[in-house]
């Protein structure tokens, strides 16, 4: 199955703040967890469209944000903003899928700390994936980049981030976040999924 074509967002921006869009497979063999229905919108939970794109043309002057991709979703046309959206929307999707797998990790009694290693492999495994759109000279500046913060070319490992967060289930949800202000900018909202209604959906 062809991977979906990346946006201009995809291609330039780091990993940290957006993570691709194909959900690899779960740690642990699918007949040892019990089967989770994907999020559904009727709970409202998961991607939400809270609003349109911006049809303003590209801004290239000074941004007053200080988030770095709202600058580049800025200097995007109406039309490249439209596929980063599209992209977004399928981040949020393996967020809805993070959740699902780590309810379902949860519902058969295995301990946090393996539930928070397998969700932030999942999301570095995916970045690994989302790179392989990007021009050599992007993703050397970026593996450059995280090799001198995290001593990893794709990111913080589930130790370094439980030694900023102090808990296993705190790096789990950091591993599910997503940046509001970027969801903003594209008129999108990530609503955290209850392994309740994970489970009635």
């Amino acid at each position: 199955m062809p991977m979906p074509r990346l946006s201009s967002l995809a291609r330039h921006v780091a990993p940290a703040v957006l993570a691709a869009h194909v959900l690899l497979v779960p740690a642990h063999p699918a007949s040892a967890l019990p089967t989770a229905a994907p999020c559904s919108a009727p709970s409202g939970c998961g991607p939400v469209s809270v609003g349109p794109v911006s049809q303003e043309p590209p801004d290239h002057g000074p941004c007053a944000s200080p988030e770095p991709v709202v600058c580049m979703i800025r200097s995007e046309t109406p039309e490249e903003r439209e596929d980063t959206r599209d992209e977004r929307e399928r981040y949020h999707q393996l967020l809805a899928d993070m959740e699902r797998e780590a309810c379902a990790m949860r519902a058969a009694g295995l301990p946090e700390e393996e539930v928070a290693r397998t969700l932030v492999q999942m999301r570095n495994d995916a970045k690994d994936i989302i790179r392989a759109g990007m021009t050599p000279e992007q993703v050397a500046e970026l593996e450059e980049r995280n090799q001198k913060k995290y001593g990893n070319p794709l990111g913080p490992t589930a130790d370094q981030l439980y030694v900023k967060y102090g808990s296993w289930e705190k790096v789990s949800e950091a591993a599910t976040r997503s940046n509001e202000a970027v969801d903003r900018e594209l008129g999108l909202e990530f609503r955290h999924c209850s392994c309740d209604v994970l489970r009635a959906a």
